[in-house]
C-alpha cells in the first residue's frame, strides 16, 4: 500500500470513532493512534458526557496509547484525527514526542497545526513533528456539517449501530485491520508549516532611506530565511512627517492645493481627503514645515501657520466633518495665530488692525475673537495628532524647547524672556476668546475630552510652535499621534494574524519610549502577544525603557565597521537593512524573540 492509501485507511478508523461520538450527542471528532501499522489506541470526543474540558478525541487517544505501550514517549506513533488539533492537543503531541499527525478537516478558528499556529514546526519548542493535512477532508467536514445542521443521528444510523455507544465501539474495533504494512518505515519529509507572516512598520532613516525603501530591504532579508514569507508593509508615522502617506496607503485620496508658505510665498501642499468617511488628514508641515525656512532669527519671528488654516478651510469645503491635524516639523512660533486668521478669526492690535504674521505679531495683539473661525468650521470635529507634551510657555514651553531649532537665539535669555512674555499674553487672550465662544454656544467640550483652566499650561499646547493652543481654542481634541494613526490604518486588524513584527528607526534611545512611532506600535502589537524586532541605525547604551514598552530585540544594522558618512549612504544602508532583516528572521527561528 502507498502512504496515501495507508493514511486513508486509518482516517476511516478515526471517522468511525467520530460517528460514535455523534451517536451519543457529542461533536463528531474521532482519533486513532497507530504504531507499526497497528492501532494501539482509539477514542472520540466525550467532552459533554464526561464534563471534561480535556476530553478531546486525540487527547484521549494519546493518553490511552501511553497506557497501552507503558511509556509516555510516542515518537514511533502517528496520530490520525478527523479535525485539526487545537493548541491543547497539539501541545500534548509535542510533549508526547509524537512522530507524525494526520488530520482531515482544517479548523480555521482553533487549529494549531497550520491554520492559526504551527506548533509542530515551531523551533522554539523542544520537539517538532510532521503533519499531513486534508486526508479525507470532505468526509470529515461533511460529518461535522451534518451534526451541526441537526442531523446528528445520520452517521450513527448509517453504520447500523443506532445510539448504543458500546455497539459503536465494537463496530469500530471490527473495522480495525491488522495492518498489512506493519513494521514498514516511511520518510514523511521535513516538518511542514504554513508560510511565516511578517508585518513591517519601519520609520524612515532620515538622511539615508525612506520608510518604503527600508521596508523593501528588510523584506528581502526576511525572504533569505523564509522564501515563502508573506510580508506586508505598513508605513509608520506618529502624526508628523509621513502621516499622509501612512494613512493614504489604506484609504482616501491625496489632494494638492496652493497655500501660503510659512514666509508668505505660495506653495503646493498636500492633504488626504476621505469622502466616504467625511474626513481629512492634514500634516501642518506640508504648509508650514521647517524645510521652507532658513531658520534665522528673522524667519523665526515672521513664520506663520496661515497655510495650515487654508488647508483646513479647503477640507471643510470638500465636506470633511472630521479634521485630523498632524503637528510636527514646524517652522513656526506664532502660536497658531496665522491658522486662526485664515479661518476668519479676528486677531487685532489696540487700533483694531490685524496683527502682522508670526511671533512678532503676538507682541501687539490686544484682542482675539475665534467665533468667525468656529462658524467657518461649521461644527467639524478637530483631532490633533501629537505626542509632544510641552505646554505653551515656560521652561518647557514652545519657545524654550523648540525655538532654537527654528532660529530663535535661545542662548540670549533676555530675547527669549521677552518673546515668551508675548506668548503668555497671547495665551491669556485665547482663554478669553474661548470663554466668549462658549458664552455664545459656539464651543462645547467634546465628550471625554480633557478640560482645562488655561491653554497656557495644557500638555501639548506648545506643539508646533504653539499651534496646539490655537487648535484648543477651536475645541480640538488632543490625541496621541502614533495611537491615532494606528487606528486610522487599522493596525489591530493587520497585526492579529502575523507571526513577527519588524519596526525600526534611525536612532533608538530613551526618548523613543516617550511617544515615538516604533515603540507606540510595539505597545499595540503586545496586546496581541506578537514578538517585535526593531532594526536601527544607532542605539543608546541603556534601552530598558524601550524594552519595557514592548520592543523584544533591538538590532543595529551595521554589518561591519564604517563611519557615519558611509553608513548614511543609501546603497550601504540598504545592504545593511537586508542583513538586519535576515538576522531578525533567524532570531525568530532560534526562539530568541
Amino acid at each position: 500500500m502507498t502512504i496515501t492509501e495507508i493514511d486513508e485507511k486509518f482516517m476511516r478508523e478515526a471517522l468511525a470513532e467520530a460517528r460514535a461520538a455523534a451517536a451519543v450527542g457529542e461533536v463528531p471528532i474521532g482519533a486513532v493512534v497507530v504504531r507499526d501499522g497497528e492501532i494501539v489506541a482509539r477514542a472520540h470526543n466525550r467532552r459533554e458526557l464526561d464534563q471534561d474540558p480535556s476530553a478531546h478525541a486525540e487527547f484521549a487517544a494519546l493518553c490511552a496509547a501511553a497506557r497501552s505501550l507503558g511509556r509516555w514517549r510516542l515518537s514511533d506513533c502517528t496520530v490520525y484525527v478527523t479535525l485539526e488539533p487545537c493548541c491543547m492537543c497539539a501541545g500534548l503531541m509535542v510533549n508526547a514526542r509524537v512522530g507524525r499527525c494526520v488530520y482531515g478537516a482544517r479548523d480555521a478558528k482553533a487549529g494549531a497545526l497550520g491554520s492559526l499556529y504551527d506548533l509542530n514546526a515551531d523551533s522554539r519548542l523542544n520537539h517538532r513533528f510532521n503533519v499531513t493535512a486534508g486526508v479525507l477532508a470532505d468526509e470529515c467536514r461533511e460529518l461535522l456539517s451534518s451534526y451541526f445542521g441537526g442531523l446528528r443521528g445520520a452517521g450513527g444510523a448509517g453504520c447500523g449501530c443506532g445510539a448504543d455507544l458500546d455497539a459503536h465501539t465494537a463496530h469500530a474495533a471490527a473495522l480495525a485491520g491488522a495492518g498489512e504494512d506493519a513494521g514498514t518505515a516511511f520518510d514523511f519529509g521535513p516538518a511542514c508549516r504554513r508560510p511565516r507572516r511578517v508585518l513591517l512598520a519601519i520609520d524612515s532613516f532620515k538622511g539615508s532611506v525612506s520608510s518604503a525603501q527600508a521596508e523593501a530591504a528588510v523584506a528581502e532579508g526576511v525572504r533569505r530565511v523564509w522564501s515563502d514569507a508573506q510580508v506586508a508593509a505598513l508605513p509608520l508615522a506618529d502624526g508628523g512627517e509621513g502621516t499622509l502617506d501612512a494613512v493614504a496607503a489604506c484609504d482616501g485620496e491625496i489632494v494638492t492645493c496652493e497655500v501660503a508658505g510659512p514666509l508668505g510665498k505660495r506653495t503646493s501642499a498636500r492633504m488626504l481627503v476621505d469622502i466616504e468617511h467625511e474626513s481629512a488628514v492634514i500634516e501642518m508641515a506640508e504648509a508650514a514645515g521647517i524645510g521652507y525656512s532658513p531658520c534665522t532669527e528673522s524667519s523665526a519671528l515672521a513664520a506663520t501657520t496661515y497655510g495650515v488654516g487654508e488647508l483646513m478651510l479647503r477640507a471643510v469645503r470638500t465636506g470633511a466633518k472630521t479634521l485630523y491635524i498632524g503637528l510636527g516639523g514646524s517652522a513656526t512660533n506664532d502660536g497658531g495665530a496665522g491658522m486662526l486668521q485664515a479661518l476668519g478669526a479676528h486677531l487685532v492690535n489696540e487700533h483694531g488692525c490685524d496683527i502682522v504674521p508670526g511671533l512678532a505679531g503676538l507682541e501687539h495683539v490686544a484682542s482675539i475673537d475665534v467665533a468667525p473661525a468656529l462658524r467657518t468650521l461649521n461644527g467639524a470635529r478637530v483631532v490633533v495628532l501629537s505626542d509632544v507634551e510641552n505646554p505653551l510657555v515656560g521652561s518647557r514651553g514652545a519657545l524654550a524647547v523648540f525655538g532654537g531649532q527654528k532660529g530663535l537665539p535661545t542662548g540670549d535669555a533676555e530675547v527669549l524672556r521677552r518673546c515668551d512674555s508675548w506668548m503668555v499674553g497671547y495665551g491669556r487672550l485665547l482663554d478669553a476668546a474661548i470663554a466668549g465662544a462658549r458664552a455664545q454656544g459656539l464651543l462645547r467640550t467634546p465628550e471625554g475630552a480633557r478640560t482645562f483652566g488655561s491653554v497656557l499650561s495644557v500638555p501639548g499646547a506648545g506643539a508646533a510652535g504653539g499651534l496646539g493652543a490655537a487648535l484648543l481654542a477651536l475645541g480640538a481634541e488632543l490625541r496621541s499621534g502614533v495611537e491615532t494613526v494606528l487606528d486610522l490604518v487599522e493596525f489591530d486588524e493587520r497585526v492579529r494574524d502575523v507571526d513577527l513584527v519588524i519596526t525600526g528607526e534611525g536612532n533608538m534611545d530613551e526618548q523613543s519610549a516617550a511617544g515615538k512611532a516604533p515603540v507606540g506600535m510595539a505597545r499595540r502589537a503586545k496586546r496581541y502577544g506578537k514578538p517585535v524586532v526593531a532594526v536601527v541605525g544607532g542605539r543608546a547604551v541603556n534601552l530598558d525603557a524601550v524594552y519595557e514598552q514592548g520592543i523584544d530585540l533591538v538590532l543595529p544594522i551595521c554589518r561591519k565597521p564604517m563611519d557615519l558618512e558611509q553608513a548614511l549612504n543609501p546603497q550601504e544602508a540598504t545592504t545593511n537593512l537586508i542583513c538586519a532583516g535576515e538576522a531578525a528572521a533567524r532570531s525568530y527561528d532560534l526562539g530568541r524573540i
